[in-house]
């Protein structure tokens, strides 16, 4: 679309597409928006200078939709990426993921380029498990924490993955424990704190895995109280807050260095949970748009973990939109970004 803004599709208005649209709008594209709910989309259009289209497929005049629904997300991302555009997805749903994974040859074979969990995690995660892996000369372990959600899809994905089968990559085999227990006390950047995390059904240890073939072990928990851990395998019992809340990642990067000595690394974010999802999102959608095909992000399937992604680019951006990644580094102040 040489000499036209690029249009950026938005599927899906909630807390965190709603977040979607307002960065890749203030970085300078045109919004598509579609979703099924009118109440609240019309005042994100008006905001975004946007535009309403009334079926998702109505999105395929758009240079990369990134999907914001609830999952699944792999029966939209298989139709557009068919109509050659390129897709990001937001999804944390594991069988979600799986499916989407499968859609390598669909998107290759028609120029299209897919992105699989670029939300806060997997997502963010990813960015900064790449990023701490550079400094590293041998990788042997991965470990991801999550806290928050950001909406009401998010909440209920939440308590749905507490109670099913965890998955975790452990000395080159797969293990899959129940969900609900592991418990560790992680500490999370500030102002989260510490919060007791559990093995629950997390994409990152696939996602991971696939980006780091030779690493021995990965992990994955998210925070939950005690109410979470003995009511996930029932129906929630109080409704999810509509505009969700504070969250925050962290990602614990082990392995070796030259030197032969074993080396941790760590690094996170915090911030209202749809708009650390949102950012990063929004960044790699505007890292597709910058590189057009032909560059390192070739048509296919990628992760934000993957080396075909600029982590370092997507994080810059997300900075601009508000994320603020610290990085600790052993002493009384982290590093901030």
């Amino acid at each position: 679309m040489t000499g036209t803004t690029p249009i950026v599709g938005i599927l899906g208005c909630g807390v965190t597409g709603s977040k979607v649209a307002q960065y890749v709008a203030g970085a300078g594209f045109r919004v598509a928006i579609h979703d099924p709910a009118p109440s609240g989309i019309e005042s994100v259009v008006r905001r975004t200078k946007g535009v309403r289209v009334e079926h998702p497929l109505d999105l395929s005049v758009c240079d990369v939709v990134v999907v914001a629904c609830p999952a699944p997300h792999s029966r939209w991302a298989a139709e557009l990426l068919r109509l050659g555009v390129s897709v990001v997805s937001i999804s944390d749903d594991l069988a979600d993921a799986r499916n989407l994974l499968d859609l390598h040859d669909t998107a290759a074979s028609a120029g299209a380029r897919l992105v699989v969990g670029a939300g806060m995690a997997p997502g963010l995660s990813g960015l900064l498990a790449q990023h701490l892996a550079r400094n590293l000369d041998t990788l042997d372990e991965l470990h991801v924490a999550v806290h928050g959600t950001a909406g009401p899809a998010c909440a209920r994905q939440h308590h749905d993955n507490l109670g099913r089968t965890a998955l975790g990559w452990h000395d080159g085999e797969w293990t899959e424990p129940p969900g609900g227990g592991g418990r560790d006390l992680v500490w999370f950047p500030e102002p989260i704190a510490a919060h007791d995390c559990y093995r629950a059904a997390l994409c990152d240890p696939l996602l991971l895995r696939k980006s780091f073939p030779t690493v021995q072990r990965v992990s994955a928990r998210t925070s939950a109280t005690r109410r979470d851990r003995f009511t996930a395998r029932l129906p929630m019992l109080t409704p999810p807050h509509a505009a969700g809340d504070l969250g925050a990642v962290r990602v614990e990067a082990r392995g070796g260095l030259v030197t032969g000595a074993r080396h941790t690394v760590i690094a996170g974010a915090s911030g209202a949970t749809g708009e650390l999802a949102g950012s990063v999102a929004a960044a790699v959608a505007v890292q597709l748009l910058r590189h057009p095909s032909g560059s390192a992000v070739a048509p296919g399937v990628h992760l934000t973990s993957d080396a075909s992604i600029d982590a370092l680019d997507v994080l810059h951006v997300a900075t601009t939109m508000g994320v603020r990644v610290q990085e600790f580094t052993g002493v009384a102040r982290a590093t901030h970004w």
